[in-house]
């Protein structure tokens, strides 16, 4: 009998660590559930922000002076459902300024790869509604990016600039994101070509590193172009 009962005992005791144990998977499921849902919609949230880039009153001044947004252009210059985005949650790191209250996922500038007839091609495209497409730090660095990656496989890269140059908030850092690029116009020369669009009044470093690159287009300021200003006539560059 008392044998019966130590057994009983030790079965007891262990029918209530394996609950304990089942309770405790529960709660770590649980949680782990709502950090994915949390998760989740962090993500979502900020991709809808790098999608609303300066926000709609700032796009619909922009169609308003006959220009496309940096997505749109993306959007009309590739093969349908091509377009690959890099780095849509970066943002800029300046603290100064009020910078640290003014962030967008994305920064000012749209970067991937996409296609063009079947052909695989970079491309950026500067965003003038946020910060007037002025180069950050973050900025420049996603452009090198993507001038690096057509490098190593060989492709094209295409920049369509609309942009007022660096961003004075950042002093010398944004200076020294031009220097970075303009390394890569001259490293990428005779080795994949390098095409430049002037979609917008760009300044500065802006139109310096065009002047690097082997073809450069300039579009009129009128409504024909539906390519880099918004008309209903032609679609072409």
């Amino acid at each position: 009998m008392a044998g019966l009962l130590r057994n009983w005992g030790i079965f007891a005791r262990n029918a209530v660590r394996s609950q304990c144990m089942v309770e405790k998977v529960v709660s770590v499921r649980l949680y782990s559930s709502q950090l994915t849902l949390t998760v989740r919609k962090k993500i979502e949230d900020a991709r809808r922000r790098a999608q609303e880039a300066g926000g709609k009153k700032r796009i619909d001044k922009q169609h308003e002076k006959g220009k496309l947004t940096a997505r749109e252009r993306i959007h009309l210059l590739c093969d349908p459902g091509t377009f690959v985005e890099y780095d849509a949650f970066v943002e800029h790191d300046c603290v100064d300024f009020g910078m640290d209250k003014q962030k967008i996922p994305s920064d000012s500038v749209v970067t991937g790869r996409g296609k063009i007839d079947g052909r695989q091609f970079f491309v950026f495209s500067q965003d003038f509604t946020v910060f007037g497409g002025s180069l950050s730090r973050v900025h420049a660095e996603k452009i090198c990016k993507i001038m690096d990656q057509a490098m190593l496989v060989g492709v094209p890269v295409i920049g369509l600039n609309d942009s007022g140059g660096a961003r004075i908030q950042e002093g010398v850092m944004s200076l020294a994101g031009y220097a970075y690029i303009f390394q890569r116009n001259v490293m990428s020369s005779g080795v994949i070509p390098q095409l430049s669009l002037i979609m917008g009044p760009c300044a500065g470093g802006a139109v310096y590193s065009p002047a690097l690159t082997d073809f450069t287009f300039m579009i009129k300021v009128c409504p024909l172009h539906n390519f880099g200003y918004v008309g209903n006539v032609n679609t072409s560059i």
